[in-house]
């Protein structure tokens, strides 16, 4: 049993990694209001709570590092919430390593590590430097306001009347009367009505109300729209607007319009007992008292949580999954004796019984596989958001330009392989940035914007999400790369000459191989682009890139939706069974051997007037396929007799009778099939001895000790005792079809064990 403690502190790292997630998204909001100069203040009243929040956390489970520097961030945001400070780039780069160093933080928490982090000291130092004076003076009395309303303004509301009524915003007095028992979702839908037209600074009592029952309010608005365009948009909300005053030259004020009473009036009148002022309709967390009313409202509300989700640790849907895998099994068992009393005549009743029994159990099973996979899944924006962060931060580093357009988001993959991603996409964008975007000076030169673009895009296709990484920049200098291949002893001179462009553009996932000549801190190392392609085809995807000199390069990535359960197209080669994940297969036709032509040293048949090649994965594994045929034959004849004289009959249609074999098994066991896989755009036809039939299957990953088994990607148990290795298809479409299929057939068992 999980002890209270462990989970409470496993809740801890959970809601704070998504605090500080939501944190970066809020940060590259924040960023990108800079630069288009329209800075949201909600945005950052919510890096505010958040960051707050976090501390609350940190202090609650003793995370004394994560406490000391959300309280830093806290009084640094304060600040830029009160105006203290200007929004400037070296705040943002302070506030965008903040996130970075929560990440690292969380680890070590997770870990039990206490060990010292220079960095973040290094970080509260600058911090504390960025504290800045605090703004002095009182809104500018342009504006005939009340000295009662200014006197009781909180500090974040002074200062947001100031800095709307320095931007030349108009402000206006919405009087408007609410029910008692529905003033907070009457006032959320009244902010939600009026933020397109401006923003509300505040808001207090009247002192006025139609009964016992209600209140009406005086609310203070800035907005730069025109009088009548506001009274029309807030009409259906009930609310009366007048236009606030404005001083004339001598400096007294006009008097207020009849029936429209100045909002101090409440103040030198009271307000009725049991209501106080309500703050900041923004939802900002400026500190002044609650209203008594609201706090009795809460007390009396129910104590029914709102949120609607749960969090649930992966692992768990995985033991979930496993059993899945094993219903599968059972229902595999129950069809096998189905068909067993079919063959009974004497138990035909019995058996349509059970089939309908089973046909249910099949529905059953099925929705709860579906809905198990459901929960796995996550949207790739998870990772995009980090990914933004991280351009943001190295297009910094490089002193370019660059502008990150990401689309499909929202598109769904396998929490496990959104984790496994977050490294190779951040080494592609590293890429693009480097090697890819130009300077400014650069692309104003040949007549590009200024501004790189990089387009993040994912979509669904079929089984598979594609995701695709484009630039506009300078592209892959094949010649670059060509040199540093040949420099490494990658290639031959011979092999250079013969290469095609898209063998050459491969080679950028080759170790040691970079176009670059300096090292940076950013790349040059030849390293990133191998680790790349690596972790990409652990998780079953191949990546494609595609280049054009001045004009960019794209890299596209496709993957499984999921691992943890495949339908897969089970087959024999010789006397072994092995699972081809479906989403790999594209079709299946039998192998007429006298249409094998030899193109190159390599076998390649036409199919559907396309060229496919072929390999033969009993010669890739090594298998003997006679072994295969005498176990048949064995089989038939039963018994020790039975192995000597299956041993016999092969060797004796190998000698004799034309090679037809003494039984008649051997001519009838050359039919053999190919199965045609395919990734993306590459196909390779795939020769087995039997097609066994389409199945549903739980993916078993294969242990450390045959991690480095080349050509499968995991395990499957198939009922009778029976287990099948799950082909790695786009490992061995990408292994033969750029060149290792020669090596293979001559030496199979040195690669694929």
């Amino acid at each position: 049993m999980v002890d209270s403690g462990d989970r409470a502190r496993e809740e801890f790292f959970s809601e704070a990694q998504e605090i500080v997630e939501g944190l970066g998204r809020d940060l590259l909001a924040l960023d990108e209001a800079v630069r288009t100069n329209k800075v949201d203040p909600d945005v950052i009243n919510d890096v505010f709570r958040a960051v707050h929040t976090l501390k609350g956390l940190a202090g609650l489970f003793g995370a004394t590092r994560m406490a000391t520097l959300s309280h830093e961030l806290e009084e640094l945001l304060d600040n830029l919430r009160l105006g203290r400070i200007e929004i400037s780039a070296s705040v943002l780069d302070l506030l965008f390593r903040s996130v970075e160093l929560y990440g690292r933080i969380l680890q070590n928490e997770k870990d039990g590590r206490d060990a010292p982090m220079p960095e973040v000291d290094d970080l509260l130092r600058l911090l504390h430097q960025d504290a800045g004076p605090s703004a002095a003076g009182l809104p500018d009395d342009n504006y005939d306001l009340d000295p009662g309303l200014l006197s009781v303004l909180t500090e974040y509301e002074e200062h947001r009347l100031r800095t709307n009524i320095a931007s030349g915003m108009t402000l206006f007095r919405l009087r408007v009367q609410f029910h008692l028992a529905t003033i907070d979702q009457a006032l959320d839908d009244l902010k939600i009505t009026a933020k397109p037209y401006g923003e509300i600074i505040t808001y207090l009592p009247t002192g006025a109300g139609a009964d016992q029952d209600s209140i009406e309010l005086d609310i203070l608005m800035a907005s730069r729209a025109p009088l009548e365009e506001l009274q029309r948009a807030l009409h259906q909300a009930g609310a009366a607007v007048e236009e606030i005053p404005r001083r004339n030259n001598n400096g007294h004020g006009r008097v207020a319009p009849p029936g429209m009473p100045s909002m101090s009036a409440a103040l030198r009148g009271g307000v009725p007992t049991g209501v106080s002022r309500a703050v900041d309709l923004t939802g900002s967390m400026a500190a002044s008292p609650p209203s008594s009313a609201r706090n009795r409202k809460g007390e009396l509300s129910s104590i029914r949580s709102v949120a609607q989700t749960v969090r649930v640790d992966i692992h768990k849907l995985d033991r979930l999954m496993n059993i899945v895998g094993e219903l599968a099994l059972v229902r595999s068992a129950l069809g096998r004796l189905v068909e067993r009393l079919r063959a009974a005549p004497t138990e035909r009743e019995l058996s349509l019984d059970l089939h309908r029994l089973q046909r249910t159990f099949d529905r059953h099973l099925a929705a709860m596989q579906a809905g198990i996979l459901e929960v796995r899944m996550v949207p790739l924006g998870q990772v995009f958001d980090k990914l933004a962060r991280v351009v943001r931060q190295i297009s910094r580093d490089a002193d370019k330009l660059v502008n990150l357009v990401i689309t499909g988001a929202e598109t769904e993959v396998d929490k496990l392989i959104v984790e496994e991603l977050s490294d190779p996409l951040m080494h592609m964008m590293r890429n693009a940035i480097d090697h890819g975007i130009e300077s400014k000076s650069v692309r104003e030169a040949v007549g590009k914007p200024a501004v790189g673009t990089i387009a993040l895009n994912a979509f669904q296709k079929g089984n598979h999400v594609v995701i695709e990484i484009e630039d506009d920049g300078k592209g892959i200098d094949v010649d670059k790369l060509l040199d540093a291949a040949l420099r490494r002893g990658v290639m031959t001179p011979e092999d250079a000459r013969t290469t095609s462009y898209r063998e050459v553009l491969n080679l950028i996932f080759q170790p040691g191989i970079s176009t670059k000549t300096d090292v940076s801190e950013i790349s040059g190392r030849g390293v990133g682009m191998d680790v790349v392609k690596t972790n990409i085809s652990k998780l079953g995807g191949v990546i494609d890139v595609h280049s054009e000199p001045g004009i960019g390069t794209k890299m596209t990535v496709t993957l499984p939706i999921t691992l943890a359960i495949i339908s897969a197209l089970i087959v024999r080669v010789a006397d072994r069974l092995f699972a081809i994940p479906l989403t790999n297969v594209q079709e299946a036709v039998a192998l007429d051997e006298a249409t094998v032509r030899q193109i190159d040293g390599r076998e390649m048949i036409t199919l559907r007037n396309s060229t496919l090649q072929l390999c033969y994965l009993a010669r890739l594994f090594g298998l003997n396929e006679e072994e295969e045929l005498s176990a048949r034959i064995a089989g038939l004849l039963g018994g020790a007799r039975g192995g000597s004289a299956a041993r016999a009959a092969v060797s004796g249609g190998r000698r004799g009778d034309g090679g037809r074999g003494t039984l008649g098994l051997q001519g009838g066991n050359k039919r053999k099939y190919i199965v045609v896989a395919s990734v993306g755009a590459r196909r390779l036809g795939l020769v087995v001895s039997t097609l066994i039939g389409q199945q549903d299957v739980v993916f078993k990953a294969l242990g450390p000790s045959l991690a480095s088994v080349r050509g499968f990607s995991g395990a499957t148990e198939l009922g009778d005792q029976r287990i099948a290795l799950v082909i790695d298809a786009p490992a061995l479409i990408e292994e033969i079809l750029h060149g290792g299929g020669d090596r293979q057939r001559n030496d199979p068992r040195s690669t694929h064990g």
